[in-house]
């Protein structure tokens, strides 16, 4: 029945796809990764368990796909040992597997399908020449008239410190339409066959929380900021079955090379949740899903009961909170603060940011969603943006209480501890973004927020005082899938030059494993299942070089083995 499940699955995406894309999705598919053993043994490893105790064992027994028994070598080995695959760990180190806590899979792998255009320290461009060279170099290759997409310029990093404009992209083609998108995800610049097919112009309004860029004649720059791009995101990012498979496998690639065993996108559509879910069905992703409907598409079908979440799910899909976005990137100045930007903005010294959503309709949404039983996740970055989330989840728990509701802050970078004193009482809990403190502590401290607001981005210290449980993440693909990085900038706060980035909020090595383990868990309400290495729980595993408690860098560490479910999906 199972074989014959597969092959219904399979002929669903050689309907779909191309001929050569069916060809590919085919040969994957053959190659698709065995079940687990029936049993097997890891043994005489450190077992950091991070259970309610931080226990530490030496041995883990795993039948199928979950956990049986944690504890001795030696018991363990006579205890389960006849028939059992046995994996001598030789002092290695075992923890549970990462959990990506927020991120949008498979956009890491974007390189599959545009172009890389990232500065120190995550690529190499340094100037927009090198910017225009990289796309011309791909436009070559393109029919006439197909769209050319690059991703991760950073404006503040480039020589000229300064976007491109429609202009520079011009220069690179007028026979192509040409988006590249920003670092952070919230803006990007469009050339004038981009603008023209898109139906932008200098008389078009500012939409809802995005805004037009326009130049001293009245005229678009190209920069369209938050909600403004999404018109021509919608065509420059509209991949095929191809680019879409591309995307996945380097993706997949990525993360579990990197131990992550529970993957997230963290804003899905109803075609991206379809795909998504072929792809998982043929094991072309071989780790676990955690799925953040958007609220205004997939998230408000689920409202109005037009489908229903049971069936969206799979037992490697889960279907989690709703998604909101309330503000932009403060890297982007479109982060919504209380305070002015350090550095203003075009010279505007009181110059705040905005917010994405007046805050009448968002305490509209979050109501309604929120009566209904709902989890949200809400995007919030300013400390003026989540004050508004706040108000928003106060008026709706005193009108609707419920106590274990876990709505959670993504990002939260800015919070103030006033701010995260009222989140407990409020059953919210954040994620930190704290790998902010590596690749953007600098440019907080000196151009976006100062140095005493920098020192406090993604108070994770402020938090664990005050008792919130809260997760830690990567938001990847605005920086690289890599959580042994994201560990280090948790513990030790130093930007990439190496400065401290308000060093006494960092966590210890544990804490900060927790966060990215166990309560990462606990914050999408599958504590139960994953994040720690428990009898009863699915056999979610990484394998260590060596122990964090006592590695001289985080970041050096290697992963050795990657388990999903008792199944080794990566090995060194």
């Amino acid at each position: 029945m199972k074989l014959l499940q597969r092959f219904r699955t399979v002929l669903l995406i050689l309907l779909a796809a191309s001929v050569l894309g069916a060809l590919v999705i085919y040969v994957v598919w053959r190659q698709a990764l065995p079940p687990p053993p029936a049993r097997q043994l890891f043994v005489h490893g450190v077992v950091l368990t991070v259970d309610a105790n931080d226990r530490v064992a030496s041995a883990v027994a795993i039948e199928g796909d979950h956990i049986v028994a944690v504890g001795d070598s030696d018991d363990l080995l006579q205890r389960y040992g006849q028939g059992a695959e046995v994996h001598d760990l030789k002092g290695r180190t075992l923890i549970p597997g990462f959990i990506d806590a927020h991120s949008h899979f498979p956009s890491s792998g974007l390189a599959a399908v545009g172009v890389d255009l990232n500065s120190p320290p995550i690529g190499t461009l340094t100037s927009l020449a090198e910017l225009q060279a990289r796309l011309r170099d791909r436009v070559a290759t393109l029919p006439k008239g197909q769209w050319l997409f690059g991703f991760g310029y950073d404006d503040s990093l480039i020589q000229e410190r300064r976007h491109p404009t429609r202009q520079d992209l011009d220069a690179v083609s007028t026979d192509h339409p040409i988006y590249v998108f920003h670092i952070s995800g919230h803006m990007g610049v469009v050339n004038s066959l981009g603008l023209k097919l898109a139906g932008i112009n200098r008389n078009t309004p500012n939409p809802p929380g995005g805004i037009i860029v326009h130049d001293s004649q009245g005229e678009p720059t190209g920069l369209l900021q938050e909600n403004a791009g999404t018109a021509v995101q919608k065509l420059a990012m509209n991949f095929g079955a191809l680019d879409f498979l591309k995307m996945v496998r380097q993706a997949s690639a990525d993360y579990a090379t990197q131990g992550v065993t529970t993957a997230q996108n963290g804003a899905t559509d109803s075609r991206t949740l379809k795909a998504l879910t072929l792809a998982s069905q043929t094991h072309l992703i071989p780790m676990r899903l955690e799925i953040w409907p958007l609220w205004n598409e997939l998230g408000r079908n689920l409202l109005e009961g037009k489908v229903k979440r049971a069936d969206l799910e799979t037992d490697r899909i889960s279907v989690g909170p709703i998604k909101f976005f309330t503000d932009g990137s403060i890297q982007g100045y479109t982060g919504y603060l209380g305070h002015p930007y350090h550095q203003p903005y075009h010279g505007d010294k009181d110059y705040r940011g905005f917010p994405t959503m007046p805050p009448e309709e968002l305490r509209a949404w979050v109501k309604r969603y929120h009566d209904a039983g709902f989890q949200l996740a809400l995007h919030s970055n300013g400390d003026a943006a989540i004050d508004e989330v706040l108000d928003a989840i106060a008026a709706a728990q005193k009108d609707h209480p419920l106590p274990d509701i876990r709505h959670i802050l993504v990002h939260a970078q800015m919070s103030r501890l006033d701010q995260i004193e009222r989140m407990s009482a409020l059953s919210v809990t954040p994620s930190f973004f704290s790998a902010h403190t590596y690749y953007w502590g600098d440019r907080h401290r000196d151009i976006f927020l100062g140095p005493e607001r920098a020192r406090n981005i993604s108070p994770t210290r402020w938090a664990k005082n005050a008792g919130l449980r809260f997760s830690v993440h990567l938001d990847t693909p605005v920086v690289p899938m890599n959580p042994r990085l994201l560990w280090w900038s948790t513990v030790n706060r130093l930007s990439s030059s190496g400065r401290p980035i308000g060093p006494e909020q960092g966590l210890t090595v544990m804490e900060a494993l927790r966060a990215m383990t166990a309560d990462a868990a606990w914050q999408i309400h599958r504590e139960a299942q994953i994040g720690s290495i428990e009898p009863g729980k699915l056999a979610d595993l990484v394998v260590l070089s060596e122990d964090p408690r006592s590695a001289k860098d985080l970041r050096d560490m290697q992963v050795m083995r990657t388990v999903v479910g008792g199944t080794t999906i990566y090995s060194r």
